[in-house]
């Protein structure tokens, strides 16, 4: 698809997979120096999160497992965390087994990040998949912090009620009311030993928020799941472990067969629809909680932070849609390692040119523009280029490339990408 002509075949470009995964490491460190270099990266903030991403062949070996999907397919995965800055550029990424928990991912990428990024203190900011007392511990350890969302309705019974209790709250608007307190919470912890359980006493402020529309919303989704469950109830043989999910919960004694997914036989007789179940969720709708090390740090400051999270989440659907990450097709170890590389690439470049264009547009509409700008042959040396728009206007403007003439010689096309290249 190149306009140059190139002296390379398909099968050169699998072959030099296995070279692009030798320098991953060395190349996703330099992109970072660059981008700091640039674009005063900030990395005293980083998010971070983790997705996975499907196979179409069922192959399992050390890499592609099945494990938990995001996207519910019973077919192998691989892990990927991404740490990301404030900007919403990438900073890095690890691949992991897909059998491996989200949870325990993050201490070995800090590892690795810590020491070969050169960073000094950060603050860790990720949802409350990979909140752990051991990811806690060895974040406080190495002298840095975190903000993680908490589970409110998986949290201990001094909590709920310090959230259900109206004392302290600020309400911000007829919508919208906030707390916080700092407090003793004991977390358990990995011994050095890797077997035993330890516990850890830490200081943290806990930040509590209450929105309206969060609870509307919760209600909403919940009347259909609750809808589904009655009827669960009545006609069993109608549901298994897949389309079950969401309503399962608010059904009294229920299970699955291992294998088949059906409702076992000998307990749907005994299924009934559990209202206390109901009950207690109902009433922590619209209530979310943040814990954080940052003790000083203002209950508006704290919850703008973790509101940063969407952007790595955004991110990953970027990769999963545009950049056609998933499925992923090729088989060996290298090229996958490879794949998932040149995607990251792809992604801070998206980022970046994101970001030169003031957020202005989604990294989708940049680049469906972009793919739009294409060419093809007149007549002799003459090209017509027959796609233009707002983004590509801007784009243009913005790096110094004129994409608004219509017809270009080949003399003029190979000047533009000569000068495009010395930019580099």
């Amino acid at each position: 698809m190149f306009f140059e002509k190139t002296n390379f075949s398909l099968d050169d470009l699998y072959r030099c997979l296995s070279f692009f995964n030798k320098h991953k490491e060395s190349l996703q460190l330099w992109l970072h120096e660059r981008v700091k270099k640039h674009y005063n990266r900030n990395t005293k903030l980083i998010y971070c999160d983790v997705t996975n991403y499907y196979f179409e062949i069922d192959k399992q070996d050390e890499l592609r497992k099945k494990g938990v999907s995001k996207e519910r397919r019973p077919n192998p995965i691989v892990q990927m965390g991404l740490f990301m800055d404030t900007c919403g550029i990438p900073i890095t990424y690890k691949l992991f087994s897909g059998s491996t928990v989200d949870k325990a991912t993050l201490i070995p990428m800090l590892n690795g990040i810590r020491e070969d990024y050169s960073l000094g203190r950060i603050i860790v900011v990720a949802d409350k998949g990979i909140i752990t007392g051991d990811n806690i511990w060895s974040t406080l350890s190495d002298e840095s912090g975190y903000v993680f969302s908490y589970s409110i309705r998986g949290a201990d019974k001094k909590l709920k009620e310090y959230v259900l209790d109206d004392t302290d709250y600020v309400w911000g608007n007829d919508e919208f009311k906030i707390k916080s307190r700092v407090c003793q919470r004991q977390i358990t912890v990995t011994a050095e030993d890797g077997k035993k359980k330890v516990k850890k006493n830490i200081e943290e402020k806990q930040v509590i928020f209450y929105n309206e529309k969060y609870a509307v919303k919760a209600r909403t989704e919940r009347a259909i799941a609750i809808e589904k469950a009655k009827y669960m109830v009545k006609s069993p043989s109608k549901y298994n472990s897949s389309n079950a999910q969401g309503a399962a919960k608010y059904v009294k004694n229920i299970a699955f067969d291992s294998k088949t997914g059906e409702i076992l036989e000998n307990i749907k007789q005994q299924l009934s629809f559990d209202e206390d179940k109901v009950r207690q969720e109902a009433e922590l709708d619209g209530y979310y909680a943040i814990v954080t090390s940052e003790l000083q740090e203002t209950d508006e400051k704290i919850i703008d932070i973790c509101k940063g999270l969407w952007k790595i989440e955004e991110s990953f659907k970027v990769t999963k849609s545009d950049l056609e990450t998933r499925p992923v097709f090729v088989s060996t170890e290298d090229h996958i390692e490879a794949h998932f590389l040149t995607c990251f690439v792809a992604l801070v470049i998206a980022r970046i040119l994101e970001l030169r264009l003031n957020g202005k547009y989604s990294v989708t509409a940049i680049m469906d523009s972009l793919r739009g700008s294409s060419c093809s042959h007149a007549h002799e040396n003459y090209y017509l280029f027959d796609y233009y728009d707002e983004i590509l206007a801007d784009i243009g403007a913005n790096m110094g490339i004129d994409f608004t003439k219509k017809y270009l010689s080949l003399k003029e096309i190979k000047t533009v990408l000569g000068e495009v290249k010395k930019k580099k």
